[in-house]
């Protein structure tokens, strides 16, 4: 086997991928502190050929030097928006007919697994605070919940990993892609 080289990769340009049908995903990042973590999801949110991301709170938008660190990029082919207001933001897909999802540990949370997606809907996911998490008000008005199960000794994951687990499940699951 032999390494393949960028140039190999066969990837979409800007244009390109600004042509692309999009995943019938929608990304919400509500007070993400770390701009590396904004970042990561970007890039993720590139990947798999996400709709759109919205950035609420104190989450930093693009241009930024750190967020580009881990972007490389995305933030150039990404659709992004920012809201001050959670909740607004939820109201405003819920209104467009979008199933919106917080993913956080919660009472009666569909753990990832056993999530199902429903053809010909779109979805959006809504990440919190690395500390706090999602917030409770944002919980109420959701649709539902995910949580992504975990067997070890740790309370959570990085916002960063978990919207790359998130994202990649619901992908297969909304494509029935194989990627080869």
């Amino acid at each position: 086997m032999r390494k393949l080289a960028n140039a190999e990769l066969d990837r979409k340009n800007v244009e390109e991928f600004r042509q692309a049908d999009k995943t019938s995903l929608i990304i919400v990042l509500d007070d993400i502190r770390s701009l590396h973590n904004i970042g990561s999801v970007f890039r993720t949110a590139d990947a798999f050929l996400i709709e759109k991301i919205y950035l609420c709170g104190i989450t930093a938008t693009p241009p930024n030097k750190e967020i580009h660190k881990t972007a490389l990029g995305a933030t150039d082919t990404v659709t992004w928006e920012y809201a001050k207001d959670v909740l607004e933001v939820i109201a405003k897909l819920k209104a467009e007919n979008v199933l919106v999802h917080a993913v956080e540990q919660v009472e009666h949370a569909v753990m990832l697994n056993a999530f199902g997606v429903k053809s010909n809907e779109k979805y959006a996911l809504v990440f919190g605070n690395e500390v706090k998490g999602v917030a409770q008000e944002a919980i109420h008005v959701c649709d539902g919940v995910i949580e992504i199960p975990q067997l070890g000794t740790k309370h959570s994951l990085n916002i960063s990993v978990s919207a790359g687990i998130v994202i990649w499940d619901l992908f297969q699951k909304m494509t029935n892609r194989k990627i080869t």
